[in-house]
């Protein structure tokens, strides 16, 4: 086993010392960014008759990477922090029972501090030359499939091709996100994109962020190499603004390392980066929640969300699509200085 363990770190010794593969020239990205954040939940037209209202929405934590204050939440409901034992998801929750007629406006404001997360930079490992702390307990998880994300049949088959003659998780898994750049194309046209739909992407070769790694994942997992979602938003360069949608990314995982970043469809929208996002990604995002096929706490009458970024209402024990939302930004520095719609 040490053996095997010793291998693999050579392997990603000698992948990230290739050209390229380093960490990335600053004009990528700060190594750091303090901004505030704002979610703003909007419940507007519920039903005449509604008997009870439950909303879920994802709340953003401390980890590795992010340093996040939670500075205020405006809600006439009370919300109470619970987590999800799956993947350690943290949730806002509350309930409404006998709603009244007009809209529901909830806020939850955060201070977050993000920084750059690059597997570029080894020297720790390197000088101790050891193995890091044993795996995680729950990542057998991250080998199995999700309802959208298969890893057997074409995509093993897939899988197997794409690896060929491949050594390592590392080396492995940069085939995979090889492939993924090469094959695919960031186009929101049409219909079925934004899903996660591995089979769809593989027939209609387009998509966004989460088309793009859902494909990597799938096909990471049916090479034996645990791999996970990940997803947030993107934080523009500016000092302020509204932020239109989510993003998300994946992380596989490599005995004696652990969880390595990759940001597939950043690095096809700018192929500058290509090398750059496959060990690294940027500041410029905040995450929210780990998973797919995902089951909330307290549970929800539905099925499991796809994923969950925006929140998640259910009127009577059944979704409710009537949820306005809306995401703004601003940086720390613009704090004070007279920026235009300063809080």
């Amino acid at each position: 086993m040490k053996t095997m363990q010793s291998l693999e770190l050579l392997c990603v010794l000698a992948l990230l010392a290739m050209p390229g593969m380093a960490r990335a020239p600053e004009q990528f990205s700060p190594p750091s960014r303090t901004f505030d954040f704002t979610y703003q939940v909007t419940l507007k037209d519920l039903p005449a008759g509604a008997h009870h209202v439950r909303v879920w929405i994802p709340r953003a934590i401390n980890d590795a990477n992010q340093t996040v204050a939670l500075k205020k939440v405006d809600s006439p409901v009370h919300l109470r922090e619970t987590h999800e034992s799956a993947y350690g998801n943290h949730i806002l929750y509350g309930e409404i029972p006998n709603p009244q007629p007009g809209a529901t406006e909830i806020k939850v404001e955060y201070e977050v501090t993000r920084k750059e997360y690059s597997r570029g930079d080894l020297t720790g490992l390197e000088r101790s030359g050891l193995p890091t702390a044993g795996a995680p307990k729950n990542l057998d998880r991250f080998l199995r499939p999700d309802r959208l994300v298969p890893v057997d049949g074409k995509i093993k088959a897939m899988a197997d091709e794409i690896t060929q003659g491949k050594h390592g998780s590392v080396k492995k898994a940069h085939a995979i996100y090889n492939y993924v750049f090469q094959t695919l194309r960031y186009d929101k046209s049409g219909t079925g994109w934004g899903r996660g739909d591995t089979l769809w992407v593989c027939d209609a070769k387009h998509g966004n962020c989460t088309d793009f790694h859902s494909l990597f994942i799938s096909l990471a997992r049916a090479a034996g190499i645990p791999a996970r979602f990940e997803i947030g938003f993107p934080v523009p360069s500016g000092t302020e603004g509204t932020i239109p949608g989510y993003h998300c990314w994946a992380e596989f995982y490599v005995v004696g390392l652990g969880w390595v970043p990759v940001d597939i469809s950043e690095a096809w929208k700018d192929p500058k980066k290509r090398d750059y996002f496959f060990g690294a990604v940027d500041a410029n995002r905040v995450q929210f929640t780990v998973g797919r096929d995902l089951t909330l706490k307290p549970q929800q009458a539905g099925n499991p969300l796809n994923y969950f970024i925006y929140p998640y209402v259910e009127v009577d024990g059944k979704p409710f699509e009537g949820v306005g939302k809306k995401f703004t930004y601003q940086e720390a520095s613009a704090h004070g200085a007279g920026a235009v719609g300063g809080r």
